[in-house]
């Protein structure tokens, strides 16, 4: 019994590990809190049945779906006034899973930061006082740089996704990227970009174990590279979390204080609006549920007066909200 019991405690530890990892951070979430209260007026869904036609066939909103928002920031943890309405915190990271509770299945869609779409502009409480269309990662500058910052980009990421809804968020500063990274021993992957003149020591092609400040710069970095797009950095993020993955579950076989030292570590690096309890059962789904992959949104991408700009193709848009909010009306 005993023993049993053990196993059980230690496959917790695992499963717990590898729901955090996916969203590229340790065990530090299960160190947080309640989220605080609600600062700003945001939309309510109705949940009244809401139909839509799509290649010939009527469709009807699931009823058992989960959403939870993850969003990587561009700067240090430092950075942000908690009493200020604004910030200078884009969010150069966002992947939204979606969990399909009957069919016991997750995806993931990633989202490009240079989306244009509408973002709202908050007040000093705030509450929404005008909207204006720009890119996604822009939508948490607006807020105090944590809660409300992060629920103004769930709200963004809503209207992307043709008002569907988003439950849950965790964010994290990127400066946690090089902690983690050594926390593991480094992570090995294949170079997929030619970083000449950024950092001299990550050649295309090659194999590397990355350091801290390497992995920084390779999952951050497009400026001054020769595919300077925020999609070829996307696919370095998707190949890194992958890598990152691998070599956190290796490290939490191999040392059981793992989970507790990555924790103490991570913990100031993030914002969530779930509590210990609600993260312990969303790590479940992780280890229980299937996972079908992750989805990215077709569109173009084209120089602005001073940005990056991408126009998500409307088609593409709706045949991603079709397949992972709705079902074929019976």
């Amino acid at each position: 019994m005993g023993k049993s019991r053990k196993n059980k405690s230690k496959y917790f530890k695992y499963a717990t590990i590898a729901f955090v990892i996916i969203f590229f951070i340790s065990a530090a979430l299960l160190l947080l809190g309640l989220w605080e209260k609600q600062q700003g007026e945001f939309p309510v869904y109705d949940s009244e049945e809401i139909t839509v036609e799509f290649n010939g066939n009527e469709y009807v909103l699931k009823e058992n779906i989960d959403t939870f928002l993850v969003m990587g920031l561009d700067k240090e943890t430092d950075a942000v006034n908690a009493d200020s309405y604004n910030n200078n915190q884009s969010a150069d990271f966002l992947m939204l899973f979606v969990f399909d509770n009957e069919l016991e299945r997750f995806s993931a869609v990633q989202i490009n930061r240079d989306t244009m779409t509408d973002v709202n502009i908050l007040g000093v409480n705030g509450n929404k006082i005008d909207s204006t269309i720009k890119q996604i990662a822009l939508a948490h500058t607006y807020g105090n740089g944590k809660e409300v910052s992060c629920r103004n980009t769930m709200d963004a990421v809503s209207g992307l996704l043709l008002d569907c809804k988003i439950n849950h968020y965790v964010s994290f500063t990127m400066d946690s990227v090089p902690v983690f990274n050594d926390l593991v021993g480094g992570v090995e992957l294949t170079i997929l970009d030619d970083f000449k003149g950024v950092d001299d020591t990550l050649v295309k092609g090659q194999k590397v174990t990355l350091n801290g400040e390497q992995a920084l710069k390779y999952v951050r970095s497009r400026m001054g590279l020769e595919e300077d797009d925020n999609l070829s950095r996307m696919e370095r993020q998707k190949q890194y979390i992958n890598a990152l993955y691998d070599k956190t579950l290796k490290a939490a076989s191999e040392d059981e204080e793992f989970i507790m030292r990555a924790s103490a570590k991570m913990s100031k690096y993030i914002v969530s609006d779930r509590s210990v309890t609600q993260l312990r059962e969303l790590a479940k789904k992780f280890t229980e549920y299937e996972f079908i992959g992750v989805q990215n949104i077709d569109g173009d991408s084209k120089k602005g007066e001073k940005f990056m700009e991408f126009y998500a193709d409307t088609d593409s848009v709706k045949k991603i909200v079709i397949e992972n909010f709705y079902e074929v009306k019976k």
